[in-house]
């Protein structure tokens, strides 16, 4: 650690710094985040991207009194570092640490907890209109970036914000990427103004002359704003769009330059009404490897603080990730099916549509971080005869909820859902956790609901999909690797709503809904010889196999449920509602996610936090026999 950083583990502290020693500050601040998230894997090059703008709102501003919102929060670990929190951030993303996105209940600092997009500012509008209404006088940021401009609910923010006079200011971290590249017309509009020399050579005369330069009295700045206006709304074409929101437009400015943008900050500290500062930083910065790579290193593990060479190399004989098997699976699909398309919103890396859109670009669209327009896009294409392949993030798919109802399930269009990281996922916590999507899905008529025990049903359940184009069919997957490490075989179609049984039994019966089917296998296995265990793999949940049911239930007085998802309202609640609408009275065990937020930590320590790892779902069975 830096000496100066060393000495700063508040805003207060920082503020005692002189501006002159604020760049070699920031220096130590980004070398200290490289240094820990080298060892202790996490969301680097975002971060790295705002470490000045990060020091400098904290120099001029005072958190946290003044309200900083942060946007997809895996940029502000410098935030973090700078309030409070440096000495805990070794822990960061750990059982029991701190967490990686901001947090209203971890730190006074975080005014909005987030960890998903485009929400800071909505929600530093409500926190300005609420400062307005109580007559306190406070500043209020958000800061937007990582491609979260692309979606929608920024610009409905932009719209309600700028019909108001709330004392608002809208910092646009403009990277030039999300985690991939930035996809839309936005991203190719604020490359124009950006490059618009004319625009800026205008803008930077008319910057100085507004500033808080001695030599111009407060009228002639008057004169300059109202000229600065009329000119930019005539002649700029590139600023009407914050302008026809009615902001205030500032920039485009260096965000790698801390001097000046304390200056700038400073300055619109005076100018009241909603504001916007667009902003040129470059993610990674700091880190060669990472400027250069930044879809890599957007979270890369554990790598060389020195070289920045990533430290884990992929091993041979191990299953691939489920989001690979997905990613090589649809482009063999494609291949044969011409109507095949799919569609993710800004994670072609992380659903592995890279593999796809690399053969055939024409036929993979990247919409940008806009949940319900993807749904929507999806069903209109199924509706013009494609055969859509929607790949959706399940925390991100609860943004889209009332496009699967309204223009999915309700006219019956067969948009083939595929929802990456079901279930527990890890690390990123609470804001990232696929828990509810079996819940949410299963009341809406029209839907197909399946979840893979392994690779090969995933591929089947893609084929399946594909085939039967009648209904909207989601498939959920997990986070992380599978289990067979020879999944490229034969495909083979799956009867809809036809459950499998793994292992007969005559004591306990365990049903199980996706991946967790694999614990409950290798529970039996631990449980010494006692064969009276039948294990069902159920693989749908919407149609449920009532024929098994019926049969489960008229053997077995114990019932198990195993699912990834949340007890109330999927697998378990299914079962239980079938039993009692056929009056049977078995008793009915169900593990799976409980009714509250499950914090941080590695999938295995969550799994046994929520009792169905292989050694909770042990314990279940073994009750269940003694009952």
């Amino acid at each position: 650690m830096g000496p100066l950083l060393s000495k700063v583990n508040s805003p207060a502290d920082l503020k005692q710094l002189p501006e002159s020693a604020l760049p070699q500050f920031c220096n130590e601040l980004r070398a200290f985040i490289i240094e820990v998230v080298s060892q202790n894997p996490g969301h680097l090059g975002a971060s790295l991207g705002v470490v000045e703008m990060t020091v400098a709102l904290h120099y001029v501003f005072d958190s946290p009194a003044d309200n900083i919102v942060w946007d997809v929060g895996h940029q502000a670990y410098p935030h973090k570092i700078l309030t409070g929190r440096r000495d805990r951030f070794h822990t960061n993303r750990k059982l029991g640490g701190i967490s990686g996105f901001p947090k209203i209940d971890e730190s006074p600092h975080d005014k909005f907890g987030v960890g998903h997009s485009s929400t800071s500012i909505s929600a530093a509008l409500g926190l300005a209109i609420a400062a307005q209404l109580r007559g306190e006088p406070k500043h209020h940021i958000a800061i937007i970036g990582d491609g979260a401009l692309t979606g929608g609910m920024a610009l409905e923010g932009l719209n309600h914000a700028g019909a108001s006079n709330a004392n608002l200011l809208v910092i646009v971290n403009d990277n030039g990427i999300a985690i991939d590249k930035s996809v839309g017309a936005l991203k190719k509009y604020l490359v124009d103004i950006t490059t618009s020399k004319g625009y800026n050579k205008f803008k930077n005369a008319v910057w100085k002359m507004m500033g808080g330069d001695t030599k111009y009295g407060e009228n002639s700045r008057n004169i300059v704003r109202q000229f600065s206006e009329a000119v930019k709304g005539s002649i700029f074409k590139q600023s009407n769009l914050f302008e026809a929101y009615n902001f205030r437009y500032f920039g485009p400015a260096d965000g790698h330059d801390v001097i000046h943008l304390v200056k700038i900050f400073r300055d619109l500290k005076d100018i009241p009404g909603p504001k916007l500062l667009h902003l040129i930083t470059k993610k990674g910065k700091g880190l060669s490897k990472a400027e250069k790579e930044p879809t890599t290193y957007h979270a890369p593990g554990r790598f060389d603080k020195n070289t920045g060479e990533i430290l884990t190399s992929p091993q041979s004989g191990i299953p691939l990730k489920y989001q690979d098997v997905f990613g090589h699976t649809i482009l063999e699909l494609a291949r044969k099916n011409p109507a095949i398309v799919a569609i993710t919103p800004a994670m072609l890396s992380g659903s592995s549509l890279k593999i796809m859109q690399k053969e055939m670009p024409e036929r993979v669209f990247d919409v940008g971080i806009a949940e319900q327009h993807a749904v929507t896009f999806s069903a209109a294409l199924a509706l013009g005869g494609m055969t859509p392949f929607c790949n959706i993030y399940s925390t991100f798919m609860q943004r889209a909820y009332d496009q699967v109802i309204h223009d999915v399930a309700l006219q019956k269009l067969p948009v083939i859902f595929c929802l990456d990281r079901g279930g527990l996922v890890g690390e990123d916590g609470p804001t990232h956790h696929g828990a509810f999507d079996l819940a949410y899905f299963r009341p809406i008529p029209n839907m197909i609901i399946a979840a893979p025990m392994n690779e090969i049903e995933l591929r089947n359940m893609m084929f399946t999909a594909q085939s039967d184009k009648h209904l909207p069919f989601v498939i959920r997957y997990p986070r992380g690797r599978g289990v067979v490490p020879e999944w490229k075989q034969d495909f083979e179609e799956i009867p809809v709503g036809k459950a499998v049984r793994r292992k007969e039994g005559k004591e306990v019966a365990v049903l199980s809904l996706g991946h967790p089917g694999n614990f409950v296998q290798e529970a039996i296995d631990l449980l010494e010889g006692k064969t009276g265990v039948a294990h069902y793999d159920m693989r749908f949940l919407k149609p449920i196999d009532e024929e098994t049911l019926h049969e489960v239930f008229r053997h077995f007085d114990t019932v198990v449920t195993v699912e990834d998802g949340t007890v109330i309202g999927g697998l378990g609640t299914a079962v239980a509602e079938f039993a009692s609408a056929n009056n049977y009275g078995a008793k009915i065990i169900k593990l799976g996610i409980p009714d509250r937020f499950i914090q941080h930590g590695t999938p295995a320590q969550l799994y046994a936090e929520c009792g169905f790892d292989v050694q909770g779902i042990k314990n279940a069975i073994l009750q269940a026999l003694k009952g």
